[in-house]
């Protein structure tokens, strides 16, 4: 009690005694209602708090079925590309020799000449110099460099100089690394940075930078959707170099120049070096080809990307040649070899599968058809495995968790994950793993840029992760918007604007095929007005709360497999050339009639005969009867162009249902009231912007717990 009130009390009192009365007992509280009222406050609490769940647990769902719809579109294109190689004759020579014409190798040995370098203001790059041998002084100037906004690049040929050193030490390596805690009495394990800079730079703030004493296994997917990547990759880069024997790079399968030329990376390395981007490129695939696949931690421990499959076999691991995987989501290709023979064909998927895998729950492997590549493995496989091997533990990230590591299959599998706010602000911890001697593991979670969210409360953070969750979901449905519309008519034939729940349902499964919790996501894309039945669905909102401006920028941020295909034009010409199998130069009709062909019996799927070749005769613009390879090349140009002016127009404008034209609408539905709450949705699903343009990247800007 304060002095205030206490005074007031006692004068109370005093003045009640001279009076001669003295105040009355207060009276005692019904304990009934008492408890009542703690019912109605937890009660309400419970419900706030389910909410909250169901909104983080359907957010997590769109953020990792997106991902891995994603991942499941590029794999497409090892479908296509081994489909072709393994069932066309002749095709895997012609394969290798477009290879080796239009990626010619780079020799590390070499002296290479760089281009000047400029940024936006005309002024050359410049910035800090670095010698060779790489030391831990270089590597303290880069982090330096690179966590400063405004520090200048850093020159094409030091970025050159680290690629180059590191290629030349790292093909040196076997496949399986071998680390080992005799000395340092502990290692630490990071999982996916994916070009998150602060992440990598938390880490070092917290745990240190490696040393004889302090150990690192980083463990793949350095770059790709982060706006660091390359910053990321020349710092681990230069501590490789500077400490080769303390610092343990595995491949991941986001090292990959057909992953990177869909998820950013190739993109970010042109921005940044206009003049020397084909070069820094090429060594760039130089250094992830010598990547090795893995790393053994006192023979003891695994600690691979992805995961495992039941055939996944070490000693065929240890034995391979792993420089034929430049990438690994394209067959690899012997000169000499007119298709994959069987050993080689055995290698790439054991290769594939310690990269892309995933655990399930169930015992068993099957195919990771979520991903399109890899496999589903369960506790039985990981336990066989382990034993088979003499392993105690396995080691894997390649999936994000929300707490940034999960154990598994009984405790014998770990997931680490090391990028923190990865699919939105405050989406996610990150982690790092401290493994001593005796296999005890102690985790660290972070989140990075703490200050960012520290302001806000829990509904907001939750709010960010779930609007940003919704415009991911908006670009893929506008992807999919005239299949929308179809399968609304279906249920809608006479044009009311009006369907059940369970028919909007199932119109958007259908469209989609994302297999979401779409009865959840309902009020989110199409939210009951006063005047409707609970059981209706105005599905006009849907339609045009994807024309907004919200959902076209977030759709415009979106890369789509045709258009890293078409950025990448070696893919492009190799399936050229494979089609043609008379070396003609040009696609006859037969020709591609026999590509469709084989499609159609080989890819699961794919059985749109009558369409597919409309797109030859489409391809074929000069009407001659024949494709060559500038109007094939020509097609996919057109088709980017295409998107890009769809985007730009918000989308096709004969549309049957969502327009003007529409007739019947039903009584409850009104186009002028559903177009102004596709708005309102809109304006709540704006992107939240922090203004942090200026500043440095501050890793102790970080909150931290241990796990």
């Amino acid at each position: 009690m304060s002095f205030q009130t206490d005074f007031f009390a006692k004068l109370n009192f005093f003045n009640h005694k001279m009076m001669g009365c003295i105040a009355s007992k207060p009276k005692r509280s019904d304990p009934i209602n008492a408890i009542k009222a703690a019912v109605l406050i937890q009660r309400w609490y419970r419900r706030h708090q389910a909410r909250m769940e169901i909104k983080r647990r359907y957010t997590w769902e769109i953020f990792t079925t997106l991902e891995y719809a994603g991942e499941q579109d590029q794999v497409e294109l090892y479908n296509f590309f081994n489909s072709l190689l393994t069932h066309i004759p002749s095709a895997a020579a012609e394969e290798s020799s477009i290879r080796r014409t239009s990626i010619p190798e780079v020799r590390l040995t070499d002296d290479l000449t760089y281009r000047e370098e400029y940024d936006k203001s005309g002024v050359k790059y410049g910035g800090l110099q670095i010698t060779s041998p790489i030391s831990k002084k270089d590597v303290d100037l880069l982090i330096e460099a690179f966590r400063r906004k405004k520090t200048s690049h850093l020159h094409p040929k030091y970025v050159g100089l680290i690629l180059r050193e590191a290629a030349l030490r790292l093909r040196n390596l076997p496949n399986l690394h071998s680390a080992s805690t005799a000395i340092s009495k502990q290692i630490t394990i990071c999982g996916d940075l994916h070009g998150k800079l602060d992440d990598l730079l938390v880490i070092f703030y917290k745990n240190g930078l490696p040393s004889p004493e302090n150990p690192y296994i980083f463990n793949g997917d350095f770059v790709d959707r982060g706006k660091k990547g390359l910053e990321v990759f020349l710092i681990l880069l230069a501590c490789y170099l500077a400490f080769p024997h303390s610092v343990y790079l595995n491949r991941g399968n986001h090292e990959d120049s057909v992953m990177n030329a869909r998820y950013g990376f190739i993109r970010e390395v042109e921005a940044k070096y206009q003049n020397n981007a084909e070069l820094l490129l090429k060594l760039i695939d130089e250094v992830y080809r010598w990547l090795p696949l893995g790393s053994i931690i006192d023979n003891r421990v695994l600690v691979v990307h992805g995961g495992i499959s039941d055939k996944t076999d070490l000693n065929v691991i240890k034995n391979l040649n792993r420089s034929k995987y430049i990438s690994i989501l394209r067959p690899p290709i012997e000169s000499s070899r007119t298709n994959l023979e069987e050993e080689t064909k055995t290698e790439w998927q054991q290769v594939f599968d310690m990269m892309w895998s995933d655990p399930q729950h169930i015992d068993g492997c099957v195919p990771n058809m979520l991903r399109g590549a890899g496999t589903y493995f369960g506790p039985d496989v990981t336990a066989k495995f382990l034993k088979k091997h003499k392993l105690e533990l396995l080691v894997r990230s390649h999936e994000c968790k929300v707490d940034g590591y999960e154990y598994n299959h009984n405790d014998l599998l770990v997931t680490i994950f090391s990028a923190s706010n990865y699919y939105a602000i405050g989406s996610n911890r990150g982690a790092y793993m401290k493994l001593n001697c005796k296999l005890e593991a102690h985790f660290v979670q972070f989140i990075s840029a703490a200050s960012k969210t520290r302001e806000l409360s829990i509904r907001q953070r939750v709010g960010i992760v779930e609007t940003s969750a919704l415009r991911g979901l908006g670009a893929r449905l506008r992807a999919k918007r005239q299949d929308l519309e179809l399968e609304f008519e279906k249920h809608d034939p006479n044009h009311t604007g009006v369907i059940t729940v369970s028919e909007w349902c199932e119109a958007m499964e259908k469209a989609t095929h994302l297999g979401l919790s779409w009865r959840l996501l309902r009020p989110r894309l199409a939210p009951s007005s006063p005047t409707q039945a609970e059981c209706e669905v105005n599905y006009l909102v849907t339609l045009q709360l994807l024309d907004t401006d919200t959902m076209i920028k977030a759709e415009e941020m979106e890369t789509s497999v045709a258009d890293s295909l078409y950025k990448n034009v070696s893919s492009l010409e190799a399936i050229f050339h494979i089609i043609d199998t008379d070396h003609s130069g040009f696609i006859s009709v037969n020709e591609f009639t026999a590509a469709v062909d084989l499609l159609e019996k080989h890819l699961p799927g794919v059985n749109q005969r009558e369409h597919l070749l409309r797109m030859c005769r489409l391809m074929d613009l000069n009407n001659d009867g024949a494709v060559d390879l500038n109007e094939f090349l020509e097609a996919f140009r057109l088709a980017e162009q295409a998107r890009n002016k769809k985007i730009a127009t918000g989308g096709p404008a004969d549309r049957r249902i969502g327009g003007e034209d529409i007739q019947n609408l039903s009584p409850n539905v009104s186009l002028k009231a559903s177009t102004a709450t596709a708005a309102a949705i809109a304006d709540e699903l704006q992107e939240m912007v922090f203004n942090d343009l200026e500043n440095d990247i501050d890793p102790s800007d970080c909150e931290t717990q241990n796990g």
